[in-house]
């Protein structure tokens, strides 16, 4: 049995916790905030095999200037000087190419599956009742050439083996007959699961705790101390603490911290914004609005509206250009739905740490002998939660890895 500190508490860090206490570990959680806040909480609850091809795809360098003058676009880079952002701008570049994309399918389409089916295992069993439902995602479109574009991506999903099917407007209508859909079709993936993510955040740190795992809430991690090549003492605002193995998945603020190892590993802060309704919109089935890129969810009681990626430091700042643009795509895609003042009033937003190469950070840096690195996710950090955090518990009890990890490795060079 192993001591260790898992430092943060998102989807990352309490799935990390989950896995290592099954394995009999001692496990203590620390996070900056109060366990109730943060992209674990915002998210569009998405767990998502149909989201194979990375954010650094070809053409995403062209869109992503061409976006960058309009404040309501979905994927928007504030440039700056400065070295870190720089450099993921050019790791980001080098890896938007299609034989890098071509590698990295068959990789995230396998981490999304094993996530799937592990959320699944820990919904079957009796300590557990949170909401998760796989029924599907709709991408829906407006215009003939974003489906042709995203027809192209679906039948590469059929070649992957996911079920995938090109839905005319009736066809949409009649598996989702109360949403009154303003489209010309949806390309459908019966791959896909949702949930609502407080629901099943606030039942794991309950389960854990029960469990006799720790938690230091509202605790920043300082710094680090290094003794031969291992991580010897973790200091906070409040404490000196040791561990045997140290998990570190502080998502967009994880980079602050290996820096003071001497690691690089290249995040960005992608800011992600949400909407809910809690009234009735009659949407049973998730959606992706693909020429918003915004993502609707039926949640336990309310419906989510998701979107954009706002690369611009980490702040929590909301552009309430952005949350308008949210709720005009909502009114455009759906008949007779109107986003309220008093809703878009109410929209928060969460940080998504982006890697350059779309592929996260999991495994252990050559530079440190005690630390596994769980990180990076973008916007797939709900999807990949269990599978992360089953591959972090294998790593750290010596056994075989579920997946092979050489992709996701911390030292890769872009």
């Amino acid at each position: 049995m192993k001591h260790c500190i898992v430092i943060g508490g998102g989807i990352i860090g309490l799935c990390s916790a989950y896995y290592l206490q099954k394995e009999g570990h001692q496990v203590t959680v620390i996070d900056k905030s109060n366990f109730s806040s943060g992209a674990s909480y915002v998210n569009a609850g998405y767990i998502t095999p149909s989201h194979f091809i990375p954010l650094a795809a070809p053409g995403m360098i062209n869109k992503g200037i061409k976006w960058m003058f309009n404040s309501s676009s979905p994927f928007y880079i504030k440039p700056r000087l400065n070295s870190d952002f720089l450099k993921w701008t050019w790791a980001f570049k080098k890896s938007a190419t299609a034989s890098k994309v071509e590698k990295a399918i068959p990789v995230i389409k396998d981490i999304n599956i094993l996530s799937r089916d592990l959320y699944e295992d820990i919904k079957a069993s009796k300590d557990f009742n949170f909401h998760y439902e796989r029924k599907g995602l709709l991408m829906c479109y407006k215009s003939d050439k974003v489906g042709e574009e995203e027809w192209e991506i679906g039948k590469r999903g059929i070649t992957e083996g996911l079920g995938v099917k090109n839905l005319t407007k009736k066809e949409v209508a009649i598996l989702e007959p109360n949403a009154n859909l303003n489209i010309k079709g949806a390309i459908y993936y019966d791959s896909d699961a949702h949930m609502t993510p407080s629901d099943f955040m606030s039942e794991m740190l309950n389960y854990l705790k029960v469990r006799g795992v720790i938690f230091y809430a509202n605790e920043e991690v300082k710094d680090l101390e290094i003794l031969n090549g291992s991580i010897s003492k973790i200091i906070t605002n409040n404490q000196e603490l040791e561990a045997d193995e140290v998990v570190l998945a502080a998502g967009s603020w994880s980079p602050l911290l290996t820096k003071k190892l001497g690691l690089q590993i290249p995040i960005q802060a992608g800011k992600g914004y949400r909407i809910n309704i809690n009234r009735e919109t009659g949407i049973s089935i998730p959606a992706i609005l693909c020429e918003a890129k915004v993502a609707v969810t039926p949640m336990q009681g309310f419906t989510r509206f998701a979107g954009t990626m706002e690369i611009a430091e980490i702040n929590h700042k909301i552009n309430l250009t952005r949350v308008e643009a949210i709720a005009n795509a909502a009114k455009s895609f759906y008949n007779n739905l109107d986003i309220l003042e008093v809703e878009k009033a109410l929209a928060d937003c969460g940080l998504r740490p982006c890697s350059p190469d779309g592929l996260p950070y999991i495994g252990k840096s050559s530079k440190c002998n005690n630390l596994t690195i769980a990180t990076g996710h973008a916007m797939m950090g709900w999807s990949l939660g269990p599978a992360t955090g089953k591959l972090v518990s294998e790593i750290i009890s010596d056994k075989k890895t579920s997946l092979n990890l050489h992709a996701f490795h911390p030292d890769r060079r872009f």
